[in-house]
């Protein structure tokens, strides 16, 4: 049986660090923004980490 392709459209949506934890970008940035709060805007410039629960899940899909 053939290997398993990795989802490319979730590979370039992520990015695996070093310690293995998996890093997203925080959804709601870009869109509708004049009717979010500077403070929520501002904390989602940063990265999110991908929670434990699902990180098995996402490994088997990125092949990692």
């Amino acid at each position: 049986m053939p290997k398993m392709k990795t989802k490319r459209g979730l590979m370039k949506r992520l990015n695996v660090a070093g310690s293995g934890h998996i890093k997203i970008k925080t959804q709601g940035y870009n869109h509708l923004a004049q009717s979010k709060t500077h403070k929520r805007i501002r904390h989602a410039r940063k990265a999110n980490t991908i929670s434990s629960s699902d990180i098995r899940r996402l490994r088997r899909l990125i092949r990692y």
